[in-house]
């Protein structure tokens, strides 16, 4: 019987909340909104354009895979990107009261995603997961990339990676996921897309 990993749902659900914020009405304006990367900053898809949603005020209907419940929605924006195929990515930034919150926010986001793998195994009988820790990039206050693969028997591997990084009071996460494991992850491209997130940052 088939059946779809947690990640892989959450591709679906990605695409589709970027076909809704496409149409959203209430979006964030540019004069209060942290500055958000577009479709053509995300790793080249090979057959797809990706299509970008608007910056929206508050969080996704769907958390990120390994970031349910820790995102705080006061001070939040996100959107939401997409391609014609399994590839999907989210950017949410988040206005903390202080840097000092921020930096307290973005080691909680750092350590969700290295746990990740290992909190997923626990309630996943019959799971396999495993995470790669590639680094941290040197832009404002920092930044870091991980990668979480998961898989479930008689189902698709599902491969996220995941860009945290810290301008001032403000916080970004940029999540890209698609079917497959950690060897198919465009790492290199994806800590360019990191490092643009938080540069373009208006803290």
């Amino acid at each position: 019987m088939f059946r779809r990993t947690a990640t892989s749902t959450a591709f679906a659900a990605l695409a589709a909340a970027a076909a809704l914020a496409l149409t959203a009405s209430t979006t964030a304006t540019a004069a209060t909104a942290p500055g958000f990367i577009n479709g053509t900053d995300l790793p080249p898809h090979p057959t797809s354009p990706w299509y970008a949603g608007q910056v929206t005020q508050g969080l996704p209907e769907f958390a990120p895979f390994c970031l349910e419940d820790v995102l705080p929605a006061q001070g939040s924006w996100h959107r939401t990107f997409g391609t014609e195929f399994d590839t999907g990515a989210v950017q949410i930034s988040v206005r903390a009261a202080s840097a000092t919150a921020a930096a307290k926010l973005a080691t909680t986001l750092e350590r969700k995603v290295a746990t990740c793998a290992a909190d997923w195994l626990r309630t996943t009988p019959g799971g396999t997961a495993s995470w790669e820790d590639y680094g941290k990039l040197p832009v404002e206050e920092g930044a870091h990339v991980y990668g979480v693969h998961t898989s479930i028997p008689e189902s698709e591997p599902g491969v996220n990676l995941y860009g945290i990084g810290r301008d001032g009071s403000t916080v970004t996460v940029v999540q890209w996921g698609q079917m497959g494991n950690l060897s198919h992850a465009p790492v290199a491209d994806f800590k360019k897309t990191t490092t643009k997130a938080v540069n373009k940052l208006n803290p």
